[in-house]
């Protein structure tokens, strides 16, 4: 082995190490790794920046925008609704129906996005017919993991390796050449979903899902049992400040859920902490207990609770739940330094992680991706906070669909501008990025999206991702890894024919992407599976289908994709019942693509 190949296979078990741990962020990982490459010698600058201008990263970076219109315009959640009603009380309608739509939204949008979407759609079908939504949301992941393998675009592994085959001189995969494979594994995994749901359990609705009223969910995270009353006196040190700058317990302000003031003529007022600035005889709800001492210093006189407080206050007080995005800015930070107030106006009143609720220093708990948040604060602040979908998102709220849906007048125009991009990727008549940028730009001019929109609905980590990973490839085809690996699987499974070392391919892709991102997998293997069909002298198209099938097959774990990430706690589930679902089916996945591909693709 050189001392060249050592040091890039040093940076790069190094940034699995990092992807793997989630820690620095996967976008942070990418630009060290752009930092670094070139100070080893080995790539020139421009060579480790060349991903900038790659026509994929570009085209990616449209379909984000392309997804956006879709979701401004309400088209999503309109076939949200249709779903709800067609379907009924059935649950194996349900079922089939929800992967069908997932699965054809994903094959155009993100599937993360998709799938995002479709959480709040199927918790409210949830609640409105009795199903447990442990049910519903694993068919819901399922759907969007095999919506990748349905389109050229559905997922950025596919671009990546279309990419490749370009760049080792054959020619890329056509719009629809993954599409067979794809149907095939849709239907397959409605089959094994509708059979293998029975062991995730949950027959009927569980206490905080079935009819989520403002008090269920007050109940389901605990906020009745430790939330107190108390009336601030005269004298309080409090007086005439604002609640967040108010000298509290140990210079912190209590996670106080809002303000009650009676005024003559004016009646019973409730609003906000963070909105009000503190006067004499104002009753706050806190979820502090304040010792005997502290209610002395404070001028604080504690109150008895009433019964169902919140209730009575909805219409100036809001609450909803959220669950916490994948890639989140907030994801490893605690309650108190993701600045939710500041930002947009809301408290946190309650936490679940995995499954559980966080009772005691809610300030102080550290937030990650997949738990939800019980938040209050005024209506319009709730509606702003469902707007930041990039690291929130709604999950109970009856407005929801209205505020997230602007451009709703528009949806026959995103409609018919997402077909023609279509119908131009398919014919050829322009390269699909320009496709997408056409999409783009009548998107605008026809209202569905807005510039502000269209920066925001850019997932740039990812783009940075590809970007920094991108560099990967070229430095071990330049320092031998890639021919390394190769010779390595081809004198352990080369005598064992073709397909045999298909089937390597993809237990290979699919392991490595059980630590690190699809599309990081789909930048390392692309170039070894193009490299063992040059050296067994066969086509290359089946070693590269077997890799972007590996990399959409991320259903054994909740943490190998941020599909599954997720579904995991609006469908209460754990570890184990991902290993327990997935895995069966991604043996069924290798095992069909293993006998399908040769015939679809011949060797």
């Amino acid at each position: 082995m050189s001392a060249d190949l050592a040091m890039v296979l040093v940076l790069l078990v190094a940034a699995i190490a990092m992807f793997a741990a989630g820690r620095p962020r996967m976008d942070v990982v990418a630009l060290v790794m752009i930092v670094a490459l070139p100070l080893t010698g080995i790539l020139s600058v421009p060579e480790t920046l060349a991903g900038f201008a790659d026509p994929n990263v570009v085209l990616i970076a449209a379909l984000f925008v392309v997804g956006e219109g879709l979701s401004r315009t309400g088209v999503t959640y309109r076939l949200g609704d249709l779903l709800s009603r067609v379907a009924g009380t059935s649950t194996t309608r349900l079922i089939v129906l929800l992967m069908l739509a997932v699965a054809l939204l994903g094959a155009i949008m993100s599937s993360t996005g998709v799938v995002a979407i479709f959480i709040p759609v199927a918790m409210s079908i949830a609640a409105r017919t009795g199903i447990s939504p442990r049910q519903l949301m694993m068919p819901l992941s399922f759907a969007g993991l095999v919506s990748g393998m349905l389109t050229l675009i559905a997922t950025t592994p596919n671009l990546v390796i279309d990419a490749e085959l370009r760049r080792a001189g054959h020619g890329g995969f056509g719009f629809f050449a993954i599409t067979p494979f794809g149907l095939v594994f849709l239907v397959l995994g409605i089959g094994y979903m509708l059979f293998a749901r029975r062991f995730l359990g949950g027959d009927a609705a569980g206490p905080g899902h079935l009819a989520r009223t403002i008090s269920g969910l007050i109940a389901d995270y605990g906020v009745d049992a430790r939330t107190h009353r108390y009336r601030v006196g005269a004298g309080s040190p409090m007086i005439g400040e604002r609640l967040a700058e108010a000298a509290l317990v140990d210079q912190r302000r209590p996670g106080v859920l809002m303000i009650e003031r009676t005024r003559l003529l004016r009646g019973t007022q409730r609003f906000t902490a963070d909105e009000a600035v503190v006067a004499k005889g104002d009753v706050l709800f806190a979820d502090t207990a304040f010792s005997a001492a502290d209610r002395e210093r404070l001028r604080l006189e504690r109150l008895k609770m009433t019964d169902e407080f919140f209730d009575a206050y909805s219409r100036q007080v809001g609450l909803a739940e959220v669950l916490i995005a994948p890639d989140s800015a907030a994801a490893g930070k605690t309650v108190r330094t993701a600045r939710l107030a500041a930002t947009y106006g809301v408290h946190v009143a309650g936490i679940r992680h995995r499954g559980h609720t966080i009772d005691d220093g809610l300030a102080d708990a550290r937030l990650a991706a997949g738990d939800t948040l019980l938040v209050t604060g005024s209506w319009s602040a709730i509606h702003r906070l469902g707007r930041s979908r990039r690291d929130y998102i709604l999950l109970d709220l009856p407005a929801e669909a209205a505020e997230v849906a602007p451009a709703a007048n528009q949806a026959p125009f995103a409609i018919a501008i997402v077909l023609l991009m279509v119908v131009l990727m398919v014919t050829g008549v322009v390269p699909n990025v320009i496709a997408a940028l056409i999409a783009c730009l009548l998107l605008g001019i026809f209202r569905c999206i807005d510039m502000s929109s269209a920066y925001r609905s850019i997932h740039w980590p990812t783009l940075l991702l590809i970007v920094g990973m991108l560099p990967f490839a070229l430095a071990l085809e330049r320092t031998g890894g890639v021919d390394l690996v190769v010779d390595g699987l081809l004198s352990v499974l080369g005598g064992a024919g073709p397909s045999v070392l298909l089937g390597g391919v993809f237990v290979l892709t699919a392991v490595i992407g059980l630590f690190v991102s699809n599309t990081a997998t789909a930048v390392l293997m692309a170039p070894i599976a193009i490299s063992i069909a040059a050296h067994l002298g066969v086509s290359p198209y089946p070693f590269a289908m077997m890799v972007a099938l590996a990399a959409s097959s991320a259903f054994m774990t909740p943490v190998s994709s941020p599909v599954n990430t997720l579904v995991v706690e609006p469908g209460r589930y754990r570890f184990g019942d991902f290993v327990k679902i997935g895995t069966p089916f991604t043996v069924i996945v290798l095992i069909v693509s293993v006998l399908l591909v040769p015939l679809l693709l011949p060797l």
